[in-house]
């Protein structure tokens, strides 16, 4: 299930009008400019709100004359971002192109992936590109086509020096994803959700609500794209979507996305907050790649200890929080346990009042 094409799409009397308009000639962006002209010469109301999340974000983040990229699937979220940076971009000397990834998993998708990039072109972005990945492997075709996808888009983004690349994820994405996080009991960063910043990915829609984009897909014309997969059963965030949170809004009354949003962007100001003291700590106690002394870390607090390991152990592939737990246990719960085995062939041991990091398997 793609996460750039997560959004409900705009209806099919839109659709239909847009496609009438095209055909009788007239170029997309023009058509965009006619309908977001209310009575008053102003842009639709859900049209400015996507806009002006798009011109803070290209204010803060982009600096003047740096190339982005706007991932598209053609769904509301995605393609409202797209007419909005190409409105805003231009205005402030920033080049714009897209990249719309075929992931291959339903009939007919290379040809709607073309029919995106066309779409694209018309808004004015430029370079506008396709790619196509496998979205096959391991942990599920979510986790695969999430792997396939993001690779596609670091390519995209070498290939055209963009600086950055701008998701179209919103309130409601972040919601799900906090959601998820509480479910799987994975921690405060996943409670933390997506963070608006993320080099090379630019958040902008994050404080915006689906509604709002496919209510300025509507307004401009454009026609979006509804994916399947999003209202599958078989996918757990369609669940969480489409059953999860309307009970917990109705159970609640109501402001449930926005409070599990906001939920995060206070987890994150703390998470940032304890990363910046732990990185101090870290240049003072951690002296080598191979070894790092009991007494070093042993007095620190929960959790400033295991950040500390984490930054010790960053370059192990895999770590896990219940590795990160063993390894913990050697330092507060020592009773002279043996080593704890790491992905890659590593493992920890404590020896002489240090924990020491080596392979499995010493070479002969």
């Amino acid at each position: 299930m793609s996460e750039l094409a997560s959004e409900p799409m705009s209806t099919a009397a839109d659709a239909h009008a847009a496609d009438e308009r095209s055909a009788e000639g007239a170029p997309v962006s023009e058509l965009a400019s006619e309908r977001t002209s209310g009575h008053s010469g102003g842009p639709d109301p859900a049209v400015a709100e996507v806009r002006v999340a798009v011109r803070r974000a290209l204010t803060e983040y982009v600096e003047p004359a740096a190339p982005v990229l706007v991932a598209c699937s053609g769904g509301a979220d995605s393609l409202a971002l797209a007419a909005a940076v190409a409105f805003e971009a231009p205005r402030r000397g920033i080049a714009a192109g897209a990249v719309t990834v075929d992931h291959a998993l339903q009939p007919g998708s290379a040809d709607r992936a073309n029919r995106v990039a066309e779409l694209l072109r018309g808004l004015g972005l430029d370079p506008v590109l396709v790619r196509r990945v496998d979205a096959t492997g391991d942990g599920g075709p979510e986790a695969a086509a999430r792997r396939a996808r993001y690779s596609a888009l670091d390519q995209a983004a070498a290939a055209t020096a963009a600086r950055w690349v701008l998701l179209g994820h919103t309130l409601d994405d972040q919601a799900e994803t906090v959601l998820l996080g509480l479910g799987r009991g994975s921690g405060p960063r996943s409670i933390a959700g997506m963070r608006p910043a993320d080099p090379p990915y630019l958040r902008p829609l994050l404080g915006i609500r689906r509604a709002t984009t496919a209510a300025a897909c509507a307004a401009e014309g454009l026609p979006a794209w509804v994916d399947p997969h999003n209202a599958d059963p078989r996918y757990r965030r369609a669940r969480l979507r489409h059953e999860v949170l309307p009970l917990l809004e109705d159970v609640l009354g109501g402001g449930v996305a926005e409070a599990l949003a906001r939920t995060a962007t206070l987890l994150r100001a703390d998470l940032t907050a304890l990363d910046a003291v732990a990185a101090d700590l870290a240049r003072e106690r951690i002296r080598a790649a191979d070894r790092v002394d009991v007494g070093a870390l042993a007095d620190l607090p929960d959790g400033l200890r295991r950040r500390l390991l984490r930054t010790w152990l960053r370059d192990v592939p895999g770590l896990t929080s219940a590795h990160l737990t063993a390894i913990d246990h050697l330092l507060t719960g020592w009773h002279g346990q043996g080593p704890v085995s790491l992905p890659g062939g590593r493992r920890v041991t404590r020896r002489h009042g240090a924990l020491r990091l080596d392979d499995s398997e010493p070479p002969e």
